[in-house]
C-alpha cells in the first residue's frame, strides 16, 4: 500500500498538537517511555531519509475513529487528549495517527484513520474513546524532520527500502508525533517517526 502526500493542514495540526503534553521531554515513569530517534532525522523531502527496519512491540492505545479526509485527523488528537483528561487516562508517550487507505485509490469519504494516544495497559474507555492494541510486527521506519503535514513526502523512501528487501508494505501506516509544535520555534524542529508494516513477499 502506498499513501500519497496529503493536502497541507499545518494550521490545524499545530493548533491541535499545541495543547498536547510535551511527550518528548517527559521524565515521569507514569508518563511512559521517552521516544528518541535511533536513526538520523531526515528531511521531509525524502531525499536524505535514513531508513531501517525493526520488530515493533505490541502497543495498547486509545483512539477516535475517523472516516473522510486525512486532513481532518490532526485536530482529532486534541479531542482524544481532552477525552483522556476527562476520563483520567494517562498517555504513555507521544500521540500518533494510523492511516489505513491510499488516497490515490480510495475515495476521500471512505478513507479510514485513527487519532491515537498510547496507554500503558488495557483500560476501559468510554465515548468518544475506544481501546485497541497495535499488534507487534516488523516495520520499516524513519525519523522525518519538518512540518508534520509534509511527512508523507518521505513515504517513497520507506517503500523503496522495503522493496529492496523484497518486502511488501502493509497497512496501517503509523505517524508518531515526537515533538509538540508548541515547544519549538520553527517547523524545522519537528520530528515524526513513520512506521510502515512490511512482510516478505
Amino acid at each position: 500500500m502506498k499513501l500519497v502526500a496529503r493536502p497541507l493542514w499545518a494550521a490545524a495540526v499545530v493548533a491541535a498538537l499545541s495543547v498536547l503534553p510535551a511527550c518528548r521531554t517527559v521524565d515521569s515513569e507514569s508518563a511512559g517511555p521517552v521516544w528518541e530517534p535511533d536513526l538520523e532525522v531526515g528531511a521531509f523531502s525524502g531525499q536524505q531519509v535514513d531508513v531501517s527496519w525493526k520488530d515493533r512491540l505490541a502497543q495498547p492505545y486509545v483512539f477516535v475513529e475517523h472516516r473522510g479526509s486525512y486532513a481532518e485527523v490532526g485536530p482529532l488528537l486534541a479531542r482524544v487528549a481532552a477525552a483522556m483528561s476527562e476520563q483520567g487516562i494517562e498517555p504513555w508517550g507521544p500521540p500518533f495517527a494510523l492511516f489505513y487507505d491510499d488516497p490515490g485509490s480510495v475515495p476521500i469519504p471512505e478513507l479510514r484513520a485513527r487519532a491515537c494516544f498510547p496507554v500503558g495497559r488495557a483500560i476501559e474507555a468510554s465515548g468518544p474513546l475506544a481501546y485497541d492494541v497495535l499488534p507487534s510486527g516488523t516495520v520499516v521506519y524513519a525519523f522525518v524532520g519538518g512540518p508534520y503535514p509534509e511527512v508523507p513526502l518521505a513515504y517513497p523512501a520507506l517503500h523503496r527500502f522495503a522493496e529492496r528487501l523484497g518486502w511488501a508494505a502493509q497497512a496501517p501506516i503509523r505517524e508518531v508525533y515526537l515533538v509538540n509544535p508548541g515547544s519549538v520555534e520553527t517547523f524545522e524542529e519537528l520530528v515524526c517517526e513513520v512506521q510502515i508494516p512490511a512482510t516478505s513477499r
